[in-house]
């Protein structure tokens, strides 16, 4: 690693639910999430400390429950529970890497999850676990994008990587517009200006009072969280300006 790169002690990994279909429309590919796992497995072994949030957006999202006549609190909390079913996923992916692994919920679902509490939260990471944080904030109207602020903050983490399908932050959508400018570095405040929505806004308000930089990259191929970590290969950093 060379000298003038970041050394990560301890980052959130925020994964989307979509980012875990790969080739499939519905679902988790295991594929891709012993992709990740392999990935983890190494920044783990490398003494970084490693709490992930993820989604579930490949199985149901909030904002789909207009269409179905269903109640935004009520959707929202069906997709809080479709984070659930990927975090188990994940996590066994990871134990049958031989890494201890720990879900923690912001819902009460006592069976298959630790309570997310703080302190206990700072007990995994100080006995080497690694932490799945599921069930999002616990609230209707939030994302996990918000979530994922909360803990990087809380836990006084370096930095949130948002795994994602592309490969940068852009002006606009550079499928439908040649001319869009792709951004390797920009700050909280000009990305809420241009109202950009590759992040939640919230969380990127959260993130600027708080000065942690966001990391947004690809997750697609062989090792693209490892170079965006260990070799600063990334898509587009978000901080202060």
């Amino acid at each position: 690693m060379e000298n003038n790169l970041p050394v990560y002690k301890r980052i959130i990994l925020k994964l989307s639910g979509e980012a875990l279909l790969g080739d499939k429309a519905y679902g988790v590919d295991v594929s891709v999430i012993n992709n990740i796992a392999d990935q983890v497995v190494v920044l783990w072994k490398r003494g970084i400390e490693i709490g992930i949030v993820i989604g579930g957006g490949n199985i149901f999202r909030g904002s789909e429950g207009e269409e179905l006549n269903i109640d935004r609190a009520t959707a929202d909390y069906m997709g809080m529970l479709a984070t659930e079913i990927n975090a188990l996923a994940l996590q066994s992916s990871l134990i049958a890497h031989g890494i201890d692994t720990r879900v923690m919920s912001s819902l009460s679902l006592v069976e298959i999850a630790e309570p997310y509490i703080l302190a206990k939260a700072l007990s995994h990471f100080k006995k080497e676990r690694i932490i799945i944080f599921a069930g999002g904030t616990g609230l209707p109207f939030f994302t996990t994008d918000t979530t994922a602020a909360l803990r990087a903050i809380e836990l006084k983490a370096d930095a949130i990587f948002k795994a994602t399908k592309v490969d940068a932050i852009y002006s606009d959508d550079p499928l439908k517009n040649k001319n869009a400018k792709r951004y390797e570095e920009i700050s909280y405040t000009e990305f809420l200006s241009k109202n950009l929505r590759a992040m939640d806004s919230t969380a990127i308000s959260l993130c600027r009072d708080y000065n942690m930089p966001i990391i947004l990259f690809n997750i697609k191929g062989r090792d693209n969280l490892l170079k965006a970590v260990l070799e600063g290969v990334i898509g587009t950093i978000i901080k202060e300006g």
